[in-house]
C-alpha cells in the first residue's frame, strides 16, 4: 500500500513542551479551522487517528499531514498568516520546506530497525499493571503488545491489511519517564525496535500523537540521533 504524506517544516525551533502551543497558534490562524486541525466537533472530540500531526523535528516546528490531511492543509497555505504567538512570545514563522512523497507500507523479509520518541502506549489501567510486572523480559513483552496494537490500529485506519504476522521486537528502552498531558500523568517512553514492516516516517503511535508524542524514525544506523 502507498500512503501520501506531505511534511511542512518551518525554520523556527520550539522545545518539546511548545509544541501543543504551535498547534493552538496554527488553528487560531485559520479562517474556516478545518476538523482534520483539530479533531474536535460540538459533540466532542473526535475519536481516530490524526491526519494532521504537529511535531518537532530536527528542533523545529514541523506539520505532518497524512492521507486527507494533505487536501486540508491548503487552508494554512491560504491564510498565508504565520504570525504566532506560542505561549508568550510572538514569533514570525517561516516555512523552510514542504515535501510530498508516497511510503510504501508493506512487509519485508528482512527486518527494518526504528526509532519511537514519546511514546505513551499505557493509560492509567494497564499502567498499573505494567508496574505490577516484576520481570523486565515480561515487561518488554507487554510493551511489544502495546506496539503492535498502535500499528494494527494506524492500518485499520489507513486502509492497509495486515495479512501476515506482526514479528516486532524491543532492542532497546533509551529512556523512560513520567509526561504531562492535559493534566494527567503518563510513562513516555523512548524506545528503537525492529519489525517486519516498511513504515513512513514521522507518523506517530500510541496516544497523543497529534501533538508530537510517539514519533517514528527509521534508524539508519547505530550513530543516528534525533
Amino acid at each position: 500500500m502507498k500512503l501520501p504524506i506531505l511534511i511542512v517544516q518551518f525554520a523556527n525551533e520550539i522545545t518539546p513542551q511548545e509544541i501543543q502551543l504551535f498547534r493552538g497558534a496554527v488553528i487560531a490562524s485559520l479562517n474556516e479551522k478545518d476538523i482534520l486541525f483539530h479533531n474536535h466537533t460540538e459533540d466532542g472530540v473526535v475519536y481516530r487517528y490524526p491526519r494532521i500531526q504537529y511535531k518537532r523535528i530536527h528542533k523545529k516546528a514541523a506539520i505532518v499531514c497524512v492521507k486527507e490531511g494533505i487536501k486540508s492543509i491548503g487552508e494554512l497555505f491560504c491564510a498565508g498568516d504565520y504570525q504566532y504567538k506560542i505561549g508568550e512570545r510572538e514569533v514570525d514563522m517561516q516555512i523552510e520546506s514542504i515535501n510530498t512523497y508516497q511510503c510504501d507500507i508493506d512487509f519485508c523479509e528482512v527486518p527494518m530497525r526504528y526509532r519511537i520518541l514519546n511514546w505513551l502506549p499505557l493509560n492509567s489501567e494497564n499502567y498499573k499493571e505494567y508496574q505490577a510486572i516484576e520481570s523486565m523480559t515480561q515487561r518488554i513483552t507487554f510493551l511489544e503488545e502495546k506496539l503492535v496494537g498502535n500499528l494494527l490500529s494506524f492500518f485499520t485506519e489507513m486502509g492497509f491489511r495486515a495479512e501476515q504476522k506482526i514479528e516486532l521486537h524491543i532492542t532497546d528502552i533509551t529512556s523512560q519517564r513520567l509526561a504531562h498531558y492535559k493534566g494527567v500523568k503518563l510513562m513516555a517512553f523512548d524506545i528503537e525496535f525492529k519489525v517486519n514492516l516498511t513504515l513512513p516516517q514521522y507518523i506517530g503511535l500510541g496516544k497523543s500523537v497529534s501533538v508530537g508524542f510517539g514519533t517514528l524514525t527509521k534508524i539508519i544506523n547505530s550513530s543516528q540521533a534525533e
